[in-house]
Parts: structure tokens; C-alpha cells; sequence
């Protein structure tokens, strides 16, 4: 099972609106087919080790990091391969979340007398594909909030200047995590700030990921910014006026997808927003900033992870940006907190990892 942890982790970042899934069939003791999910529409992890194993198949055990599944999508219920190919047993780390699948395919498997043992390995398996339990079960993607800050917790100066705050070391950290996410978030103010480009530098294995999503409630997008350009696709959050607006129709002109929402107090509705990205299967969002959004989107409860870079740097300034700006909580008992905290180096920042936990 941990072969197939490993392979799947292979998948990570290119299988959505997937989970990542790995296999591996085993025969008298030794591994004759293995594979993993590599992308959406792509054969599934089973089918994988199945046309490797081929007629080895038979009599052998499947170790799979997620049930089986037992519906037609984009491909072939994986049951039917299973039971075709002679299988004598499948051990899974975890139960499939979709409501589609939840235990189907392990109850199809044991009526037709194949031994079925799962959570082998469950929390790894777990892990692994919590960004797909989330979007089904909740319609909501798996938000991760990330921010380069200073030790005062200054994303930039008084006069804006951010580049670089944060490390090379910290800076490369904070590629990884574009690597695997579905789409990058951003507010208009980082953009008229910075004009990032929004990429996963170094990573072609992913076309037209991650989505690059800009909050911008008026459009004071620039059409000429980076990120609207010379990438994956983008996308502009607003509001229903603006989007019927010149500039909104000029956008939608250079291929921009616009979604319009509401307003809400002059501004952009984060949830429903969310909800919009995980039905168009982009189920990792990673919120870059700046404050403003990232405080929204803690206010709103839906960060789930926090990756915060803090460089030793002293910035100081009363109106120079923090990480978190919004209105803040009013009580200490109101705020949020993070749990299963590990703190490392990244050359000479400190990166602090959390899950994020709301006060009920």
C-alpha cells in the first residue's frame, strides 16, 4: 500500500476535478502491475496496473488507495476491469466520498465473492485526497491561505514596494504549492501592485493549469496585465454592474472568464465564488493575497490550510499592508487558530504550517 501511496502522489495537482489514486497488483509475493491516475479522462489507477499486469493478473491481490469505482464517467466502472481480470482480493486505504461510489463499489466487489479489506494506511490515503472529499461533500474547494510577510507582519512597504520581502529559498516553497493547486487566488491590489503573472514556474505537465483568479469588484484590471496573458486561463470574479460594463465586455473579448456575483457591500462574495471554482473541478484554491482577500476568506470560513513565510525583516510603518486585513475579530475568543502547526526553514525565513480551526 505505500507503492501505491506513492505513485498516487504522483497525481497530485493533475487529476481534478479526480482524486489522485494509485494500485498495485501483487502475486505470490511480488508486484506484477502497478499504476496511478495521471489525469481527468485518463485511465484509472486499477486500469493502470491491469494492461501492465496483464494475464498476471489473475489470482493476484490489488492494493488501490481508494475504493473502486462502480459507475460509468469518463471511463468504465473500475469493478467490471477488476472482476474480468481474475482478481482474488483488493485491499483499499479509504471509503470513495462521492456520493456516486460511497461503498458501492466495495459492496459490487463482495457480492460477486471477492475478499475486500480497507483502511490499510487510511490517514496517508486520507490525506491525500482531501481536497476531493472536500469539493463533494461540501461544494466547496480546499482553500490554502499563503502569504511572504515580514517579522512585524508586513506584506509590503508604505509606498507598496513587496518585491522581494521573502527569500529565494521561501519563494521557491511558495512555487511548490502553485504546483499543486488548481487555481491561484488574488485580489485586484496585488495585481496593481506586483502585475504578477500568476504561473507555476517550471512545471509544463499541466496544461491550462493552475486558473489564475482575480477579485476585482470594479475591473480595475488592467488589460494589459500579466495575468490575463501568457498563460493558463484566467478568470475575474466581480460583480453583476461591472461585468456588464465596457471594460467587462472588453475582458470577455480577450477570452477572460468573468464570473458576476452580487455585490456585497462593494464587494465580491467570497463563498459563492468558491462554490462557482469547485463546480467548474478546480478543487484546490491557493489564496495568495493580499490581506484584504485573505481576510475575507478567513471570515468567511473557508480557509483550510495556512502557509505563512515570515522573513527577518523589520518593515514598521502604520499604513503599510499587513497579512490580514478585513475588520478583525473583536474578541480573542472570536479568532481562528491553527492546529497540527509545523514550523520550518526556508533559507532564512521560517514557514509556519496550520490547519486552520474556527471558534463555534
Amino acid at each position: 500500500m505505500a507503492m501505491a501511496l506513492e505513485l498516487a502522489r504522483r497525481g497530485i495537482g493533475r487529476t481534478a476535478p479526480n482524486p489522485p489514486v494509485g494500485a498495485v497488483l501483487v502475486r505470490h509475493g511480488r508486484v506484477v502491475g502497478a499504476g496511478f491516475h495521471r489525469r481527468a479522462g485518463a485511465p484509472h489507477a486499477e486500469i493502470e496496473a491491469l494492461r501492465r499486469a496483464g494475464e498476471h493478473a489473475r489470482g493476484a491481490t490489488l492494493y488501490v488507495t481508494l475504493e473502486p469505482c462502480n459507475h460509468t464517467g469518463r471511463t468504465p466502472p473500475c469493478c467490471d476491469a477488476i472482476l474480468a481480470s481474475g482478481i482474488a482480493r483488493v485491499v483499499a486505504a479509504t471509503t470513495d466520498p462521492n456520493p456516486i461510489t460511497h461503498g458501492r463499489g466495495f459492496s459490487r466487489l463482495r457480492r460477486a465473492r471477492v475478499p475486500v479489506t480497507r483502511g490499510v494506511l487510511e490517514a496517508s490515503a486520507e490525506a491525500l485526497i482531501a481536497p476531493f472529499r472536500k469539493a463533494v461533500t461540501t461544494g466547496l474547494p480546499l482553500a490554502i491561505g499563503k502569504i511572504g510577510q515580514s517579522l512585524d507582519g508586513k506584506i509590503a512597504t508604505s509606498r507598496g514596494e513587496s518585491r522581494w520581502i521573502t527569500s529565494p529559498a521561501a519563494r521557491r516553497r511558495a512555487q511548490a504549492l502553485r504546483h499543486e493547486a488548481d487555481a491561484i487566488l488574488v485580489g485586484i491590489t496585488t495585481v496593481l501592485r506586483d502585475n504578477p503573472r500568476l504561473t507555476a514556474r517550471g512545471r509544463r505537465d499541466r496544461p491550462g493549469r493552475p486558473i489564475r483568479v482575480v477579485v476585482d469588484s470594479r475591473l480595475r484590471i488592467p488589460l494589459s496585465a500579466r495575468c490575463l496573458s501568457g498563460g493558463p486561463p484566467a478568470l475575474i470574479a466581480t460583480t453583476w454592474r461591472a461585468a456588464r460594463s465596457p471594460k467587462g465586455r472588453a475582458l470577455i473579448r480577450r477570452g477572460v472568464d468573468i464570473v458576476a456575483l452580487p455585490s456585497r457591500q462593494d464587494r465580491v462574495p467570497l463563498t459563492p465564488l468558491f462554490q462557482a471554482l469547485a463546480r467548474r473541478g478546480l478543487h484546490t484554491v491557493l489564496v495568495e493575497g493580499g490581506g484584504e482577500v485573505l481576510a475575507g476568506a478567513l471570515s468567511e470560513r473557508l480557509l483550510d490550510r495556512a502557509v505563512w513565510f515570515i522573513a527577518p525583516r523589520l518593515i514598521g510603518g502604520r499604513s503599510a499592508p499587513g497579512s490580514l486585513g478585513g475588520t478583525g475579530v473583536r474578541r480573542l475568543a472570536d479568532a481562528a487558530w491553527l492546529d497540527d502547526v509545523t514550523v520550518s526553514r526556508a533559507g532564512p525565513d521560517i514557514c509556519v504550517e496550520g490547519r486552520v480551526v474556527y471558534p463555534r
